[in-house]
């Protein structure tokens, strides 16, 4: 029984493997810029549980603020991926332009919810 599990195991890793290496190059770098937010936002809460939550503002400010960009980039993967049919006369102009501006929006309500 064991020996079926960690082969059906090996046969889903090796068939993600090879259906993420057709993935675009752009794609991937919004993927690792998600990664990024959301080990960052993690690393935060660790940080909180170990040391407290003394400026409790900023905390909630810096995870807020990992979490919201996290959203929005994955919000820019589904429009500038190119087997979204959805979104097929969007430029992908029009798409980081869109998310830049949300980052904006977003960024200045943490920075004014920092006090």
């Amino acid at each position: 029984m064991a020996r079926s599990t960690t082969s059906e195991v090996k046969a889903l890793l090796h068939s993600i493997r090879s259906a993420y290496s057709a993935t675009p190059t752009n794609l991937k770098i919004i993927d690792l810029y998600v990664a990024y937010a959301v080990l960052t936002a993690l690393i935060q809460v660790v940080y909180m549980a170990i040391v407290g939550t003394f400026p409790f503002n900023s905390f909630l400010s810096g995870v807020l603020s990992c979490i919201g960009t996290a959203v929005l980039a994955v919000c820019l993967r589904i429009q500038v991926n190119k087997e979204n049919k959805e979104f097929k006369d969007l430029p992908p102009e029009r798409a980081f332009a869109d998310f830049v501006l949300c980052n904006l929006v977003l960024h200045l309500v943490i920075m004014n919810f920092l006090g």
